[in-house]
């Protein structure tokens, strides 16, 4: 019995890098190894949904435990991570704000990191999705203009129906969103193609001018062209009647969107299981 609590609270220890002399460690236990195979099984997640992760890993695992804060549990496994080059982190959906995780590569870029999912035409048809995207001023590919490059793609022929199938499998694999027959970059792959996008795409590349992060989807100032993302703009004018630039301090012409409330969402979450278990007992 003690033998297998004690396998089950085992321990793997890598040491991370040092900060003002002092040498912070990594500790994971099975409650953390769950945690990230679950994570990537998923390839990205909500907050509220790593959460939940975070508390079924615990009570799998050690229900004797106290849960560790969330901050201070993903620093855990990213100190162990450090020498693979992998890491969790942490960003937003570029719509409405809400935080996500996801577990990035930071070896390799992303396209080639979706080689073993992926065909060699499948891959170039993902490349030439993510230049129209890149370069287009909403951040919005149509389809149409996608599938209309399927006879320039590398390796084996694709007809213009397989191509949107495939289309549909990035989709389902959270690294493309599907709007109106339009696309754009999920959350994950902005997370984990950054880097690869500033690099290949420097010319066409956007920067939030408020957070410093890329930026796909947002809004612009008309007078000197700055952009932000929508969720900048919610904060950084939350409670100004009279929104201006913060580059030229002429007047914003957008509508300024609601800034997500995590809060909120907790209680519509709340409220909607209350009202589903009420109607599973009237019945």
């Amino acid at each position: 019995m003690e033998e297998g609590r004690a396998e089950r609270r085992r321990r793997t220890e890598a040491p991370s890098h040092t900060q003002g002399g002092t040498r912070r460690t990594g500790v994971m236990t099975d409650v953390h190894r769950r945690f990230l195979q679950l994570l990537m099984t998923h390839g990205v997640l909500e907050e509220w949904d790593v959460r939940r992760l975070q508390k079924h890993c615990y009570r799998v695992h050690d229900r004797t435990a106290a849960v560790e804060e969330l901050e201070d549990f993903i620093n855990n496994i990213n100190s162990v991570l450090e020498s693979l080059y992998i890491e969790i982190k942490k960003g937003a959906t570029e719509d409405d704000g809400r935080p996500v995780y996801a577990l990035v590569n930071l070896a390799t870029t992303s396209v080639s990191k979706m080689a073993s999912d992926f065909a060699e035409n499948e891959l170039d048809l993902f490349r030439k999705a993510l230049e129209l995207i890149i370069d287009s001023e909403t951040g919005f590919a149509s389809s149409t203009n996608i599938l209309n490059l399927v006879d320039q793609l590398k390796g084996k022929k694709m007809r213009k129906k397989e191509a949107e199938q495939v289309l549909q499998k990035f989709v389902q694999n959270k690294w493309l969103i599907e709007k109106e027959g339009e696309f754009t970059l999920h959350s994950r792959a902005i997370l984990e193609m950054e880097q690869y996008i500033r690099e290949t795409y420097p010319d066409a590349v956007k920067i939030c001018n408020i957070c410093h992060s890329l930026l796909i989807q947002g809004q612009s100032c008309e007078t000197c062209g700055i952009r932000m993302h929508l969720p900048c703009v919610a904060k950084y004018f939350q409670s100004n009647s009279e929104p201006r630039c913060p580059h030229c301090n002429d007047y914003w012409p957008h509508e300024i969107p609601e800034i997500f409330d995590p809060e909120k969402e907790r209680e519509a979450s709340t409220s909607k299981a209350n009202r589903k278990s009420l109607r599973s007992r009237q019945h």
